[in-house]
């Protein structure tokens, strides 16, 4: 093989790795190429992508009146680490699906790591069916009847300082067994052991939420994820 042909190859290697994974932390793999809908799917009409981000927006002229989720159509991950960036109006609700089940008209039944512009719900972890599951600021135990066992580490209003009100933040979840953990801007929100068989679903879909209401945006950026053997 000649010289120029080796380097030619080198480069190409290098190319593909740095497109499906991080160099400072390696087993990522991006969700989203920044260009367009590749490899997401959702109700049409609302989910674009501008200047690398993808975003949904509700207008006076153009209501959600139902709440929809932008499916990703990458897997249905049990254990992983994924992480993201986030920016939302301050009438905004959205959240991050996971382990996660599919339902008609776009909708969802599962985990949501939750976000809100007025910071209410943000960094709280939600499941359809139970509502909240733990608070910002809470380790939460559930056991097999779903009994929930609450311990408080932080306080949820000190917690709500770190996040920065209509500008980016970055969301951090992960998921091994059991166990969720989340994060905002690397500080942690809450942290669940969840035991019950039936709501506590150990895989699923990822899924990101346009939330019915007043009118708000939602913009999210850098989604990455790294799936785990458990």
């Amino acid at each position: 093989m000649s010289y120029l042909r080796c380097l030619f190859t080198i480069s190409i290697s290098l190319f593909a790795i740095a497109t499906n994974s991080t160099a400072d932390e390696p087993g990522f793999v991006s969700m989203f190429n920044g260009s367009d809908l590749t490899g997401w799917e959702g109700q049409p009409g609302w989910w674009s992508v501008r200047d690398g981000v993808l975003i949904a927006e509700s207008t006076a002229e153009k209501p959600c009146t139902r709440s929809h989720y932008l499916y990703w159509t990458g897997g249905e991950p049990g254990d992983f680490d994924m992480r993201c960036r986030f920016r939302i109006s301050a009438e905004g609700n959205s959240g991050v699906q996971f382990r996660s089940e599919r339902r008609a008209n776009w909708d969802t039944w599962g985990y949501q790591g939750d976000m809100d512009g007025a910071g209410v719900y943000m960094g709280c972890l939600y499941q359809h069916e139970r509502g909240l599951v733990a608070q910002r600021g809470q380790k939460v135990h559930i056991d097999q009847e779903g009994k929930k066992t609450i311990t408080t580490f932080a306080d949820a209003d000190e917690l709500l300082k770190g996040v920065h009100r209509q500008q980016w933040n970055s969301y951090r979840i992960l998921a091994k067994g059991p166990h969720v953990s989340m994060w905002i801007n690397d500080v942690l929100m809450c942290e669940v052991e969840d035991h019950q068989p039936r709501l506590g679903l150990r895989k699923g879909i990822i899924a990101l939420q346009m939330h019915q209401g007043p009118p708000m945006k939602v913009e999210y950026s850098d989604l990455k994820i790294r799936i785990d053997t458990p």
